[in-house]
């Protein structure tokens, strides 16, 4: 039985998919240990997953940074922390490995630093996941990482190939923490994790599928591209009783959420309400920081801190979210119009790729107002084909892909029986 580790940084939206990873490594026979921020310890632990917790949490942290989610910042906050974050995640491993002995795999976002570097310093395979399209920055698709990309996709194939030559921003924001990191570890430092970093030599899986993002030729080869994990843990927390009878009885609601990770978002919520008084419409507000609803909700608007995205989206009309890619995944799944209100991150492209696909419209934060946003929130609404493509969306493009085909590509990069670790 190999010992496999997932290693997932930042909010629920990025560890559910490790979640999914893991049980299925476990229901194969591996044993699995996710090593993360202590926030997310209930969560893995319902699931049937072994959990460590590192030391100083940079994830609630960089939580509570309200420049997270202002456009052009989101990712310097983000990286800024994580590279903070590499000695946590390195000190982590080293413990489990003097109380467990050496893993076998490891299975980790670009953004968690401190597997590459044990990558480097004990050799233990690692696998990189990328959740979205946006981490697949090349010159034949360039994703919509910050709105002013697209004049760059106006340009010349070779112009664009020059640009993406000069040194990326976001070294300069996690490098020199990473640095300080290689120098305890005795680990040669990377002078950019843009070229060196990014992606693993071992294996990148990538947890989206070619119809949402079609691979281009300067992907990387070591590449195994998959399906959306839709997994959000509906089985430990199933629906609670007040909000399925909410959703029974009367008018599909239009749902609202800012994302689970977003702790700033009472004007959000605020514009949401005097859109459904706008609209005459019932709807469900989603937010673990209930402190951000408006005071004295109408009967009309159901409040919460949690609900499963598989069990809430089949009775809505609408959904305006964030942005983030397993909240757009179960959107698709549900098959309901999306308005998505991008903020940072990722989440700009993923806005963009709804839109591609016909199933929704989208707007930046800093645009969200009633004025701005009622007219695209009627249209999803009321706009037949949009919605007839969003339901088409429910039934498979494709053959349903077998997890054997995943799971045995897994089980290859697990180190050999005997392998001796890098000396430092």
């Amino acid at each position: 039985m190999s010992h496999v580790l997932l290693l997932p940084f930042g909010t629920s939206g990025s560890i559910f998919p490790f979640i999914w990873l893991g049980r299925l490594l476990m229901r194969r026979g591996h044993r699995v240990t996710m090593i993360t921020s202590r926030i997310h310890e209930k969560h893995a632990v319902s699931a049937g997953l072994n959990f460590a917790a590192v030391g100083n949490d940079a994830v609630e942290q960089m939580l509570s940074d309200p420049q997270l989610w202002r456009t052009g910042h989101g990712s310097k906050v983000a990286y800024q922390h994580a590279g903070r974050a590499t000695d946590d995640y390195v000190d982590a491993i080293e413990t489990l490995i003097a109380r467990e002995g050496m893993p076998d795999l490891m299975l980790a976002p670009m953004i968690c630093f401190g597997a590459r570097l044990m990558q480097e310093k004990r050799g233990i395979p690692l696998v990189s996941v990328h959740l979205y399209p946006m981490m697949f920055v090349g010159a034949h698709d360039v994703p919509l990482v910050i709105p002013a990309v697209r004049w760059l996709r106006r340009l010349p194939l070779w112009v664009r190939k020059a640009v993406l030559a000069f040194p990326n921003p976001l070294d300069f924001f996690a490098l020199f923490s990473v640095w300080r990191s290689c120098a305890k570890n005795g680990v040669t430092k990377p002078w950019s994790l843009w070229r060196q970093w990014w992606h693993s030599p071992d294996g990148v899986l990538a947890l989206f599928p070619a119809w949402f993002a079609q691979p281009q030729p300067d992907w990387p080869h070591n590449l195994l591209q998959w399906n959306f994990p839709m997994e959000d843990m509906a089985a430990e927390r199933p629906l609670d009783p007040e909000l399925k009878a909410f959703l029974e009885v009367g008018t599909a609601p239009v749902v609202f959420t800012p994302g689970t990770g977003h702790h700033h978002a009472s004007q959000f919520f605020e514009t949401a309400l005097a859109l459904t008084e706008k609209l005459g419409c019932r709807a469900v507000f989603l937010t673990s920081q209930t402190t951000q609803l408006p005071a004295d909700l109408p009967p009309g608007v159901f409040a919460a801190a949690y609900a499963p995205f598989s069990a809430v989206l089949p009775h809505a009309s609408v959904f305006v979210h964030h942005g983030g890619i397993g909240t757009i995944a179960q959107s698709l799944g549900a098959g309901v119009t999306q308005l998505v209100v991008h903020m940072a991150l990722d989440q700009h492209d993923n806005a963009e790729r709804v839109e591609r696909l016909g199933v929704g419209l989208s707007i930046p934060v800093s645009r969200f107002s009633v004025e701005r946003a009622l007219p695209l929130l009627q249209r999803c609404l009321s706009d037949q084909h949009m919605r007839q493509k969003a339901q088409m969306m429910t039934v498979p493009s494709g053959p349903v892909r077998d997890t054997e085909t995943l799971l045995s590509w897994l089980e290859q990069k697990i180190m050999p029986s005997g392998k001796s670790e890098k000396t430092s």
